[in-house]
């Protein structure tokens, strides 16, 4: 029992970990637990490192760490792209090792073999695909096409030149400190790919999201039955009832047969659980970017908005204290002024409460069109070339 134990608390601690460091700067877990195992994940710890290197090591030490960490998260670099082929590449090993030798089996027939391996060459391509494609370099051949195909709008994106380029910058662009390149709608950089996310990839990076999901989903399910076909094969359920004398009920039979599935393939259930607890965080991150698809908005363009709107609800709200202070100034003034009810005082509403600040996203030009622009870039297009050029 103590083996079983171990798998379960192994699992419930990774799952801690997981939902923390991905999903713990998320407005739900605000306040919780979650939100500060996030921050000693992403800044805590790596601070307390910083001061423990130093403290040991001196200022040679700090040094070095500092041109490491400058390497890893500043420079493009392929870790987490090498990460990522040996966290695929040894899940679908152990796959192979612990459970091909029951495929063909009881639910599963001996397809799934070679669909497993062309669905996991299926996620690698995708990946390559969106790791070495261009994003939408934006450089000084072709922005005067961006400058004619994305215009302003005078709110979170205006007329300016990029000081790094020399370039006029297009709307929805921005210059990538990492990349050191101005990228066409730019979503975000990121390091999984060591790319940036843009113009041209963003259909990429959605079919490697959506691919994943599938693939995890495939892979839980495929030894979820696995475990259901080894059940009905070596007859578990009539050994506990017949010879055990265990009552035929789910209440009953669940926790014989959740302890005899931990004894003997515990390497399987780690890895199912791992790849359900991935396609759950893969969904999420899915739906996030599927609603910026649907309504033509880049992450980038999420924080200038998020930024813009609470500066301008900001303003509006000082403008409406402004007035009325004014009027409670112009009623204190006036010679027959009728005192107000407390009730109707209490009742009514203040005009802070009417401030309202609508986002206007001109880029948004409907859910098909909106999808279109992802899976046919603007800068595919042949009416691209043919618009009359802008200068900045």
């Amino acid at each position: 029992m103590e083996v079983e134990w171990l798998l379960v608390i192994h699992g419930l601690v990774t799952l801690l970990v997981l939902i923390s460091f991905l999903c713990g700067q998320w407005p739900i877990f605000e306040g919780t637990f979650i939100q500060k195992i996030h921050f000693f994940l992403t800044f805590g710890a790596c601070d307390y490192f910083r001061r423990f290197v130093g403290a040991v090591f001196g200022q040679k030490g700090s040094n070095a760490l500092f041109c490491v960490e400058y390497y890893c998260c500043d420079r493009p670099n392929p870790t987490l792209q090498v990460i990522y082929l040996g966290i695929i590449g040894a899940i679908y090993y152990f796959i192979v090792q612990s459970s091909f030798k029951y495929i063909p089996g009881h639910y599963l027939g001996e397809v799934h073999r070679y669909i497993s391996l062309l669905a996991v060459g299926g996620g690698i391509l995708l990946f390559l695909l969106t790791s070495f494609s261009d994003p939408g370099t934006v450089n000084a051949v072709n922005v005067s096409h961006y400058l004619s195909a994305y215009p302003y709008d005078n709110i979170i994106f205006s007329e300016k030149e990029c000081h790094t380029c020399k370039i006029p910058k297009p709307a929805r662009s921005k210059h990538c400190s990492i990349c050191d390149r101005c990228v066409a709608r730019f979503d975000h950089h990121c390091g999984w790919m060591n790319n940036c996310i843009g113009e041209k990839n963003s259909r990429y990076f959605m079919a490697f999201l959506f691919w994943h999901f599938l693939l995890c989903v495939y892979g839980a399910v495929a030894i979820a039955l696995v475990l259901a076909g080894r059940l009905k094969e070596l007859r578990v359920i009539d050994i506990l009832t017949v010879y055990y004398g265990i009552e035929k009920s789910f209440s009953s039979l669940a926790p014989h047969v959740v302890v005899w599935l931990l004894d003997s393939y515990n390497t399987q259930i780690l890895i199912m659980v791992f790849l359900a607890i991935i396609s759950m965080l893969l969904a999420g991150f899915l739906a996030y970017h599927t609603k910026l698809c649907v309504t033509n908005t880049t992450t980038n363009e999420t924080f200038k908005w998020k930024e813009y709107l609470s500066w301008k609800r900001k303003v509006n709200e000082a403008k409406a204290s402004a007035a009325a202070l004014k009027a409670s100034l112009g009623e204190l003034n006036h010679e027959k002024k009728h005192p107000v009810s407390k009730w109707k005082a209490f009742f009514q509403r203040s005009p802070l409460e009417e401030v309202e600040v609508v986002k206007n996203n001109i880029y948004d030009r409907g859910v098909l069109q909106n999808v279109f622009e992802i899976v046919v870039p603007l800068s595919s297009r042949r009416s691209f070339l043919q618009r009359k050029p802008k200068s900045g």
